[in-house]
């Protein structure tokens, strides 16, 4: 009797086990889903912040390096490669939409001129030409960092980071302390992930665009990997951010009942005159 309780303990044990792994590996892209689905929905991409993918891009190619000088649990290390896949989708919906909405703003506006010049001066109207701006990664301009018109630049920036990565661990990966420094700032970038979201709703005085499942679901996720990473005697860097990201968490999720009445800056400004 005892042998079958025991056998049955530790299936039951082993279950739990693969279904917490199944929980690290693949519950961090479940708060996007909503997230992805609302953008593709309205083709709206300014409640959402690009700037959170930049985020977790970067904290999770350090992890990636800090695997190779300190390898912690390969769960985590494929969490790290599946969120980059997943923030790479997301990067390449928002700029095609981004890009879409432009190029019918730009429309709109020549069809207005033409509009306005044919009917004051009864001159032809002219073919229309898409007018809006174009920033790529090749131009090396700050001003408009992560706010490129073209995917293959953020790509490009992505494969520069990774070699800039690649080539830095290579050289110092015998160094316990900047192995350590990696990690840690692996994790504070995770940890700030919810700071461009944060700061996108307080300038906007509003959360609409943004998913509030998404941040349920960020919660969640990181109170749940805050334990994983605290039951499974993950390095310290791991959880000490993780307590930070659900403060952040918090901090969204307040902003979420504060602006519950407000339409917002977005809303205004959309509703005046050009």
């Amino acid at each position: 009797m005892d042998t079958v309780v025991d056998e049955f303990s530790l299936s039951l044990s082993n279950v739990v086990k693969w279904i917490a792994i199944g929980a690290i590996v693949f519950g961090g892209i479940v708060p996007y889903i909503p997230q992805y689905k609302e953008i593709k929905r309205t083709e709206d991409t300014e409640g959402f912040s690009l700037f959170v993918c930049l985020t977790l891009l970067i904290a999770n190619t350090l992890r990636i390096f800090f695997w190779f000088g300190k390898q912690y649990e390969l769960p985590l290390l494929i969490q790290s490669i599946i969120m980059n896949i997943t923030m790479i989708a997301m990067v390449h919906l928002c700029v095609n939409i981004r890009n879409k909405n432009q190029i019918i703003r730009s429309k709109d506006k020549v069809f207005s001129e033409v509009s306005s010049k044919d009917d004051t001066s009864g001159r032809s109207h002219k073919s229309n030409k898409q007018r809006f701006p174009v920033h790529t990664f090749r131009d090396f301009d700050l001003q408009y960092f992560w706010a490129w018109t073209d995917f293959i630049s953020y790509i490009d920036f992505l494969i520069v980071f990774h070699i800039a990565c690649g080539i830095v661990m290579y050289l110092f990966i015998d160094v316990p302390l900047f192995v350590e420094l990696v990690g840690f700032l692996a994790v504070l970038f995770e940890a700030m992930l919810g700071v461009p979201q944060l700061k996108k709703n307080y300038q906007n005085k509003s959360t609409l665009g943004m998913s509030v499942q998404m941040v349920l679901m960020w919660t969640t996720g990181d109170i749940f990997k805050t334990i994983y990473f605290l039951v499974r005697q993950a390095p310290p860097q791991f959880w000490i951010c993780g307590v930070l990201q659900i403060l952040i968490d918090i901090g969204i999720l307040t902003q979420v009942y504060w602006y519950r009445n407000s339409s917002g800056v977005r809303a205004k400004k959309q509703d005046m005159p050009d």
